[in-house]
């Protein structure tokens, strides 16, 4: 950006919407990573189930992790479908490892990684600040929510549910939405994304 001081990050230009090779191999980078990620939130998850027995919806506070990639994949890379491909390789890697969800985790991710992109498409792929990140994880944390209600929770009360979906999004909004635009702005500093427009924007 010629003039971050002036300008907010949003307006930062993007440089087309063909997919380069860094383009490529970052967001499966990102997606690898995050799969080992997922596999061991996956654990941690089963190993905390105890404090949250009386109340289980409020173990959803832990939820965020599991929606990173894909609202931290298009901040940096800034294309269409960098979330979908990033959520959806993360999930493959997870359940590669042993997911206690199996296979399920691949549609899962499929179906998030979609729900993500809406917070970036509904501004035409062309602004990726924190506006769009936070709705980008509203987005995928609604879908995980719902996925959870109708293959698992489904006996749940109807006041368990409202609990369970309000949790899901509000963990995903904080920890995604937000912890991407951390992690965005801390490989930024390092010099890490200076061949993406990411790498001179302030969100």
């Amino acid at each position: 950006m010629a003039d971050p001081a002036v300008r907010p990050s949003t307006d930062a230009p993007v440089r087309g919407t063909r997919w380069r090779t860094v383009d490529i191999v970052v967001t499966a980078v990102l997606g690898v990573a995050f799969g080992v990620v997922f596999w061991a939130w996956g654990l941690l998850w089963a190993a905390t189930g105890a404090p949250f027995a009386a109340f289980p919806p409020g173990q959803a506070v832990m939820y965020g992790v599991w929606l990173l990639p894909a609202v931290l994949a298009p901040l940096i890379v800034r294309k269409a479908g960098a979330g979908l491909f990033a959520e959806l390789l993360a999930s493959i890697v997870s359940a590669l490892l042993g997911s206690a969800w199996g296979t399920l985790t691949i549609v899962y991710g499929l179906l998030q990684g979609a729900a993500g992109e809406v917070g970036y498409a509904a501004f035409g792929y062309r602004r990726y600040g924190w506006p769009q990140a936070l709705l980008s994880a509203l987005c995928a944390g609604a879908m995980a929510a719902v996925l959870d209600l109708v293959n698992y929770y489904a006996d749940w009360s109807g006041g368990w549910k409202t609990a369970y979906v309000l949790l899901v999004v509000a963990s995903t909004t904080v920890i995604a939405g937000l912890g991407a635009i951390a992690l965005r702005r801390s490989l930024g500093a390092t010099g890490a994304l200076s061949a993406f427009p990411a790498g001179s924007a302030r969100v």
